[in-house]
């Protein structure tokens, strides 16, 4: 029997007609497919996290931390904003700590002519500061306006859903093994009970 890995989908966009609701609904709706894996999507457009920083007693910082907590890894969908990546998506990430630890991290990135790749860059920097494994391997859409069709999916389906999966095979490795070694007593406790 396979292991399912808890994925948490983070849109790193909340401005209005942001088109990080097309490329992060391809993600989610990709990903879904994959049986060995359970998707949740954390959006700080519906989040709503204070601009301050509050304690985890803060609704919408309780909310984030549960989400955190119970996902294996993460997949970040950024845009790239001069540059970088953008603030709602650093305010999301320092509202938590501990949440991050020993998972991984792979990236969905998408703007102009760098394909968000800077943005991408500068939260490699960030994740590894939260003992994070960020994934080597990234998807990335230039001039992402061009790349997807009418209907939300990418023009090139078959070629980006196999970028995705080549990409998400590595992403199940590290979730597994740094699941393991974050909980090292459930594994044994779990091979006991079935010998």
């Amino acid at each position: 029997m396979k292991e399912t890995f808890n994925i948490a989908v983070i849109f790193g966009s909340a401005r209005e007609g942001r088109f990080c609701d097309t490329v992060g609904t391809w993600v989610v709706e990709t990903l879904k497919s994959d049986h060995e894996l359970s998707v949740d999507t954390i959006d700080p457009a519906v989040l709503n996290l204070p601009a301050a920083h509050v304690g985890a007693d803060h609704p919408a910082v309780a909310h984030l931390h549960t989400a955190l907590t119970e996902a294996d890894g993460f997949i970040v969908v950024t845009p790239e904003y001069n540059h970088s990546f953008t603030g709602e998506l650093k305010l999301l990430i320092d509202a938590a700590k501990q949440q991050w630890k020993r998972k991984p991290v792979g990236f969905v990135s998408y703007g102009g002519m760098s394909g968000g790749l800077r943005a991408v860059e500068q939260l490699r920097l960030v994740f590894a500061e939260l003992h994070a494994v960020t994934m080597r391997d990234v998807i990335s859409f230039a001039h992402a306006w061009d790349k997807f069709d009418d209907t939300g999916r990418p023009k090139d389906l078959e070629g980006t859903n196999n970028a995705l999966h080549h990409m998400m095979t590595d992403f199940k490795w590290w979730a597994g093994a740094l699941r393991d070694a974050r909980y090292p007593q459930s594994k044994h406790h779990l091979l006991e009970a079935i010998a």
